[in-house]
């Protein structure tokens, strides 16, 4: 029974995709969506405030199809990813599926999926009252860079 959910761990219906990615060149500061970013495996994203500070943390991720989730726990008709603080947007897969997993963007950048990605008290600001609660549980994954490479919208993701 057990190698069979383990085997169950291992399936994936098909390749997600990087629908959105954005920036954060100051701490606090306003995100810059971008259609491309450089990463590395000693600093992360090159241009975003976090670029060099921790190896865990050098890319987060969040699924979209939980932004309809988190506005309708606050009575918003849209959230945007910009708003939630995160570096990339995968639609597709489920992120929380790949706890523990190596995953490939594009053709040659590799991620090491290092843990959930909590939300921060600038989701009541970003998001208005509840907005932190709203979050909980949809906020998504950090991870570190293990191999060099450019990430772009529309990029699949596979998991190895």
């Amino acid at each position: 029974m057990q190698t069979q959910l383990k085997e169950l761990f291992e399936h994936f219906a098909h390749p997600g995709r990087i629908d959105w990615i954005g920036i954060r060149p100051v701490r606090r500061g306003a995100i810059r969506e971008m259609e491309a970013i450089e990463v590395t495996t000693d600093k992360g994203i090159i241009g975003d405030h976090y670029s060099g500070t921790s190896g865990k943390r050098h890319i987060t991720l969040i699924q979209a199809e939980h932004l309809p989730v988190i506005a309708s726990y606050i009575d918003l008709e849209d959230v945007t990813p910009d708003l939630l603080r995160r570096n990339i947007m995968v639609s597709g897969m489920n992120l929380l599926a790949l706890k523990d997993h190596k995953i490939r963007i594009g053709e040659a950048v590799i991620l090491q999926i290092t843990g959930a990605c909590h939300p921060c008290s600038r989701m009541e600001q970003n998001l208005g009252p509840g907005g932190y609660n709203a979050v909980r549980g949809h906020g998504g994954l950090t991870a570190r860079v293990l191999q060099n490479g450019t990430i772009r919208v529309g990029d699949p993701v596979v998991v190895l």
